[in-house]
């Protein structure tokens, strides 16, 4: 009896990797980023996240001080390396055209802020990056100085004094400005 159950269970799951397998193989689950998400996608994207910030995320406090120059510095950060994708402080009323090609599309940061998340969480996942989105990991181009100071921003962005709110106000996500080098004779 007990040998029928394990089989009928094995056999089942095989049933079932196949059946994923083919699923996977037909084109019936979308790759194109213009697609909307299935359920089971965004369940388990969620999940996954979720789980790995409560184990991964630092828990302890911010080593950036809150202070005005920290929250300008922020803003100047967040303005060179965050806003095309997440936004100016207009919101998604204007978000850029690379962010509304993203998907899952990006949280445009003045609508849909993070105020509310632990600064942890923000740490990890500018510096990490998150998988099967356009979030980079930026680990690689910013010290863990500069991803502290932007997740103090991003907890902060709703309460800015009035300097680091001038800068906010003026950052934009669109068009992208970047000086053009010549090249060295």
């Amino acid at each position: 009896m007990f040998k029928n159950v394990i089989s009928g269970v094995a056999l089942a799951l095989v049933v079932a990797l196949i059946g994923a397998y083919l699923l996977v193989r037909s084109g019936f689950i979308p790759a194109n980023a213009d697609a909307n998400p299935g359920q089971i996608e965004l369940w388990m994207a969620s999940t996954s996240l979720d789980a790995t910030l409560r184990r991964e995320a630092p828990t302890g406090q911010n080593p950036v001080t809150l202070s005005e120059q920290n929250l300008l510095n922020g803003a100047h950060l967040f303005a060179q390396n965050c806003a095309v994708c997440h936004g100016s402080a207009k919101g998604t009323a204007s978000s850029s055209p690379i962010a509304k090609g993203l998907y899952p599309r990006p949280p445009q940061m003045a609508t849909d802020g993070v105020e509310d998340d632990p600064e942890g969480f923000s740490f990890w996942k500018i510096k990490h990056g998150i998988r099967l989105t356009g979030m980079p990991s930026f680990g690689y181009s910013l010290s863990d100085q500069e991803i502290w100071t932007l997740a103090l921003f991003l907890k902060n962005m709703d309460k800015l004094p009035p300097a680091a709110q001038q800068v906010w106000q003026n950052v934009r996500n669109w068009p992208i400005v970047t000086p053009i080098q010549t090249p060295q004779k």
